[in-house]
């Protein structure tokens, strides 16, 4: 009681959020419900021994990280070795002074400190391998990782997906007239107007070049035809001013509806494709709708 009302103490002095668990399996549900950044233990609980609370954590929370701390009375190295081995970062014999503790509190802050400046390097990483650096959409990687669920969970549950190919129209030819800074003016545009229509359930990439890939959830032909036309016409309404040039872009869309429970992704892709150059062949800027099946 006394080792806990120090420990309250320190923390409280150094305004940590806290919270007090009387058992190991009350600390387990604890750590589960607030993922906190420290914990710190008693060797021995009612329930488990805090080597025991220790590797539970380390094995259930692998995505939450925490810097644990021993509360001992052994002395023994070869017991507190198995300890540290359970997954502990250090540990305190009891008794120990105040002064002590906030050290070793100031050493779990800084080794937090750094995790956290890791893993948030590794999520900007991640992000970015996943991320069309120049419209900021999701790149032709971020597709593959998103689209098998989606596929899965309209086979399982019996909705609707529709995939949209879209590629702007006489794009060379507006790089070669007027540079590939207007080229990107135009990207980002198309890029944005593609967010602004897009709903949180759907997905807009940019694959390639001037070609961009949507997949419409919950979605069937028609209204994914409804959808893709208001992207259609938002774009020919806009002005792009370049020199003295007042420039109209258009695009042209292939759609495609997952039809069968046999057809995967990349042939429904595939069939919004076929679609896309029935489009263009047609005179570009219109939205062409694909066969049933694959010709």
């Amino acid at each position: 009681m006394v080792c806990r009302k120090l420990v309250e103490n320190t923390l409280a002095a150094q305004n940590f959020c806290t919270f007090f668990a009387t058992s190991g399996r009350e600390a387990i549900e604890m750590f589960a419900q607030h993922r906190p950044d420290l914990v710190i233990t008693d060797w021995m609980m009612p329930d488990l021994t805090g080597p025991e609370l220790c590797k539970r954590i380390r094995e259930d929370f692998k995505e939450s990280y925490a810097y644990i701390i021993f509360l001992t009375s052994m002395t023994d190295k070869r017991e507190l070795s198995a300890g540290l081995a359970a997954g502990a970062d250090d540990y305190l014999t009891k008794p120990f002074e105040p002064e002590e503790l906030r050290a070793r509190l100031g050493v779990g802050c800084r080794v937090i400190e750094f995790h956290r400046h890791i893993e948030a390097k590794a999520r900007l990483l991640e992000e970015l391998a996943l991320t069309d650096h120049l419209t900021g959409l999701p790149n032709r990687r971020a597709i593959d990782a998103w689209v098998h669920t989606e596929v899965a969970a309209a086979d399982r549950h019996q909705f609707s997906l529709s995939a949209v190919m879209s590629d702007l129209d006489h794009f060379k030819r507006l790089n070669d007239a007027f540079g590939h800074d207007a080229g990107d003016i135009v990207l980002k545009k198309f890029a944005a107007i593609l967010k602004d229509n897009c709903r949180r359930s759907n997905m807009c990439a940019r694959i390639g070049g001037e070609e961009f890939l949507i997949v419409l959830t919950h979605t069937d032909v028609q209204g994914a035809v409804i959808a893709v036309e208001r992207i259609r016409e938002t774009l020919a309404a806009q002005v792009f001013r370049f020199g003295n040039h007042d420039i109209v872009v258009t695009a042209s869309f292939g759609i495609a509806s997952l039809n069968c429970q046999s057809e995967n992704f990349i042939q429904l892709v595939s069939r919004a494709d076929e679609a896309l150059y029935s489009a263009k062949r047609l005179g570009r800027n219109r939205i062409s709708i694909a066969p049933e099946e694959l010709s």
